[in-house]
């Protein structure tokens, strides 16, 4: 695969008989008539704008949005660390948060964002730190004079500087056992030491508390010092999003942001490649926490972004990174030799840059890394040696044009986010459309990319657990270790030669890029769907596009099959079907997905799901083929072990997940009737041999039931001719594949149901005994699915969730990741607190929950009806949001139509109780269910114990269980003894 950022969507070519993009239209910027390209049928008004204090901004209008965003992207990151501090640019991104002078209470910004239905971040990368959030659009005035505030006049106190280089510190430990964090860690270490490439970017407590106290330094006035100095208007590129004209956007930004310093501070620029020679030609091994064998090919380039316009890496990365026939991929695969193989462009600023190809490995290919090593240069070689064909170049340009033309809106926040840091980089006209469409053809800017991926300019990073014990180095922020050796040219290309002579070539024409971009004349102008067609053997819902008018359809596919979900070996062997047709379908339908025709094949709670999403012109194509597949499937042996040992590590690294993940899978382990502990399937799946899949498949299907659900540019006539046709080729032909499901088979998910007036808690080790954080999940269920009581849910939970944050994590400084919200199993629903630490074991935290809850009640009691008033408007804003494509609106209502509830006016009707609601039905909700010993309370603790707390652990197994308190020692006796809630009624509705 071509791992550059892919568009949402993407397709059309020319040469093939598409009809060309349409033009590209152009915004009019305000200042030096600056032309900003936009897609031809974006409605958004853009204007450029440069404050007085050289601050740029762009401004977008929207009139049919419903939130409003903006993001400050300033041009400091942690290549500014001061040596010996390191994480001070990361430690400032989070102080800024806190207070200002003009809104001193500390967390008052992210309270006002989260109380009027918003959301909050920031990053800080190598050259950029990135502010963001978003809003309920009537109150961005507002958001915004908060906002600015980070950059005019921030309150640092000693306090909250001393409280906050604790979350940074838990956020590091977070990541100590990530082998993502680890590798990257490494491939910076292995660099010059004094390019800041080579710096450990995310600071902790020993950078920045107590080695910082040995060189006689005060964090928090280094702080300051380091503000003052580098954050400055002419470095900060400003994105505000909202639906009030680009008048009153203007001249609320010019109101709201004129007063940030500029101190004329010079860009800054790190020059010079992160690696000279010596860290070039080396293979490093190193030793990764999970299970794997992955490898990292990099070579240093000349950036792309210095001749963006030519496109020469997404050109290069588009065959690399190829799995059609002829592809190293293809080859690698037909050898048994690879999972999964990326390329494209990695780490990169205007002064350098690193092309990767990243390679997991099977256990066969790694015997046989040299040969892959020489495949992969052998295919570079091809490429250098065999011209650069323009078609494929106008290809790409097609695909790109098209999918800039026909993006689909997504989130504001998300888009603000992505221009912020466009303005960094590229000229005003470009903005929008950054590097992701290539318009020149320039076989000599291609040629000189690939001219630098030579043995001689190469770094090689191996991964692999059975490099344990032959390694003599340590990585010193994450204890990663490793080994370095040399490789000099003649080695790689001794392993050129002795690869094995395969038919590597370049890629046919991609047939489906689409050559039908119209829009479909439906005269059903429904606003939800409808049921199209119903027989025994399958149900068709529908409709039509009449918000989005793209040419791009969404189908799901539901088979539900009672026999997938019977036992552990059923769950596994519909898992690996699912995969091994993915597998079967890759070297033809990866051209789909790179045309912007997506597909999936998965498991679900039911059978399995085919998922299509994108442009509707070659869907049909795409979806008689997967259910050919489905139809004439065979068990190839060589696939089903490559399949197996894929799953097998997957299943060996569950244990390392974060224990916050691991508390999640405990509750959904106990509330789910259906749910199989992971061990069991593992187990299930290492005595499976591919001739038990050939004997279960029959039987899988031999009970069948397909819930259909087409929307988008599609005509009813041909979606009823679809699914026809796979009823005709599944349940019709001679030798059916697929028998009809009778309706009493249909399934039911069964939530369990808590008992009143009890705590239930579960104590459980980490399964990652090397791992020092603990985590707490406590689950308090409510209600079962009910419009009214959803409602006051909600409303609990957007109250409660930026005081659970500020508390638990701000002020207690209990661990990073310290959450409040709900939780809805098929309709059972409840509020969820989660909290991940290495401060407190997950008992002491389960109280300090109690204890926040007492606190929150006093608030809930004094809120003034004008707050009441607010959270409740902030709420109906939020269900009110219109979808902004296909995809959100059909997850919608996909997701009444699977779990058989078809409310699909939920949000009016939800919108409709809050404007009836009254604060003293919210009191009561809360007394009722969530208070500290409210009677009708229903509690279950799940408690995860790290390696630091491991006594705490023995004390709590060993201990009696508290008054009004059962410690749940056994899962499934547990889930057996309770009483069961009906809630999902899998394609069981007949009427």
């Amino acid at each position: 695969m071509d791992s550059r950022p892919r568009e949402t969507d993407a397709p059309g070519d020319p040469a093939n008989g598409a009809a060309p993009p349409p033009a590209a239209a152009v915004a009019a910027a305000a200042t030096g008539g600056v032309e900003i390209t936009k897609p031809r049928n974006d409605k958004r008004g853009y204007r450029r704008v440069v404050l007085p204090n050289a601050l740029e901004c762009l401004l977008i209008s929207d009139p049919d949005t419903d939130k409003a965003a903006a993001s400050m992207s300033v041009s400091v990151g942690y290549f500014c660390d001061p040596d010996g501090l390191e994480g001070l640019a990361h430690f400032l991104e989070h102080m800024l948060f806190y207070a200002s002078k003009k809104y001193p209470i500390e967390d008052s910004y992210s309270k006002y964002i989260a109380e009027h239905g918003g959301s909050t971040n920031a990053f800080t990368s190598t050259e950029r730190t990135n502010f963001y959030f978003d809003v309920n659009s009537d109150s961005l005035h507002d958001a915004l004079d908060r906002f600015a505030q980070f950059f005019i006049k921030p309150l640092m106190s000693p306090d909250a500087v001393h409280r906050e280089i604790k979350a940074v510190d838990s956020e590091n430990q977070k990541n100590l056992l990530s082998d993502p964090w680890r590798m990257s860690q490494l491939q910076n270490h292995l660099c010059d030491e004094n390019h800041p490439y080579h710096k450990f970017g995310t600071g902790n407590w020993d950078t920045l508390e107590v080695k910082a106290k040995e060189k006689g330094l005060d964090t928090r006035l280094e702080l300051i010092k380091f503000y003052d100095s580098h954050y400055s208007a002419n470095l900060m590129k400003l994105v505000v999003y909202g639906k009030d004209s680009l008048d009153n956007l203007q001249n609320l930004v010019e109101n709201k942001f004129c007063d940030i310093r500029d101190i004329g501070r010079k860009p800054f620029s790190f020059p010079g490649h992160p690696c000279s020679s010596e860290h070039l030609q080396i293979l490093v091994k190193a030793v990764p926490i999970k299970q794997g064998h992955t490898l990292r090919i990099l070579w240093p380039i000349t950036p792309n972004v210095r001749c963006y316009k030519e496109g020469p890496c997404k050109y290069i990365s588009h065959l690399i990174g190829h799995e059609g026939e002829g592809s190293l991929f293809y080859i690698l695969k037909k050898l048994g030799w690879a999972i999964s193989l990326e390329a494209g462009e990695g780490d990169w600023s205007y002064d350098f840059s690193f092309f990767s190809v990243v390679i997991r490995l099977t256990d066969e290919g790694q015997e046989h890394m040299e040969d892959a090593v020489g495949l992969l240069f052998r295919y570079i070689t091809l490429l250098q040696t065999s011209g650069t064909p323009k078609w494929i170049f106008d290809e790409l340009q097609t695909i790109c044009e098209t999918g800039f033309h026909y993006r689909d809106k997504g989130p504001p926040i998300h888009y603000v986010v992505n221009i912020s840091s466009n303005m960094q980089i590229f000229p005003p006209e470009d903005w929008l459309i950054a590097s992701s469409m290539p318009s020149k053809f320039s076989p000599d800017a291609i040629q000189n990319i690939l001219n630098e991926l030579t043995p001689g300019n190469v770094r090689i990073f191996w991964e692999s657990k059975r490099f344990e014990g032959q390694t003599n180095l340590t990585e010193p922020w994450y204890g990663t270790s490793y080994s370095v050796e040399a490789v000099p040219p003649s080695i790689i290309q001794k392993w050129v030669a002795e690869a094995p002579e395969e038919d590597l070539h370049l890629p046919k024409p991609n047939i489906f890029i689409p050559r039908d971009l119209s829009l479909k004349n439906v005269e059903e102008k429904v606003s939800v769907p409808f049921m199209l067609r119903k027989t025994p053997l399958s149900r068709l819902w529908y409709k039509p596009d009449t918000m989005f008018f793209t040419p791009k359809a969404y189908i799901k596919m539901d088979f539900h099959c009672p026999l997938s979900q019977s036992s552990p070996e059923s769950a596994v062997l519909t898992d690996v079907f699912t995969r091994l047709l993915m597998d079967y379908l890759n070297d033809y339908a990866y051209d789909a997905q790179v045309a912007g025709l997506y597909y999936a094949v998965k498991p679900n709670d039911t059978g399995f799901q085919v998922t299509m999403v994108g442009y509707n012109d070659k869907m049909r194509t795409l979806l008689e083929t997967v259910i050919g597949k489905i139809a004439e499937f065979e068990v190839r042996v060589d696939r089903f072990s490559v399949i197996k040992e894929a799953m097998t590590k997957e299943y060996e690294n569950f244990k390392f997940r974060q224990p916050y993940q691991q508390v999640l899978y405990y509750c959904s382990l106990m509330l789910d009737e259906q749910a199989w502990p992971w061990d069991e399937e593992f187990s299930a799946l290492s005595h499976l041999e591919a001739s038990d899949l050939g004997n279960f498949l029959p039987h899988l299907l031999a009970k069948t039931f397909i819930e259909c659900y087409f929307a988008g540019n599609i005509e009813p006539n041909e979606a009823k001719s679809v699914i026809q046709h796979v009823e005709d080729v599944l349940f019709n032909a001679p030798i059916s594949v697929c028998k009809p499901l009778s309706p009493s088979q249909h399934l039911a998910r069964r939530i369990v149901k808590l008992e009143k007036g009890l705590r239930y808690y579960y104590p459980a080790m980490c399964l990652n005994h090397q791992d020092e954080n603990s985590a707490l999940l406590h689950y308090i269920q409510t209600h079962q699915d009910n419009v009214k009581q959803n409602v006051l849910l909600h409303l609990l939970a957007l109250i409660g969730k930026q005081p659970a944050f500020h508390q638990l994590r701000s002020v207690e400084q209990l661990g990073y990741i310290a959450l409040l919200r709900q939780r809805n199993d098929s309709g059972v629903r409840g509020l969820q607190f989660i909290i991940q630490s290495t401060v407190k074991d997950p008992a002491n935290l389960d109280a300090r929950v109690e204890n926040f809850l007492k606190m929150f009640e006093s608030t809930l009691y004094q809120m003034s009806d004008a707050e009441f008033k607010s959270n409740v408007r902030a709420l109906i804003d939020m269900k009110l949001e219109k979808y902004k494509n296909i995809r959100e609106e059909s997850a919608f209502f996909w997701g009444e139509i699977s779990e058989g509830t078809l409310k699909f006016d939920r949000k009016e009707a939800e919108v409709a109780a809050l404007r009836e609601l009254k604060k003293e039905e919210l009191i009561d909700f809360f007394n009722d269910h969530v208070k500290v010993n409210a009677p009708q309370k229903k509690i279950l603790s799940i408690q995860v114990y790290g390696g630091l707390h491991t006594a705490e652990y023995q004390t709590i197994v060993q201990n009696a269980p508290p008054p009004q308190s059962c410690e749940i020692t056994d899962i499934y006796s547990f889930r057996r003894s309770r009483p069961l809630l009906a809630c999902m009624y899998f394609g069981g509705l007949f009427d």
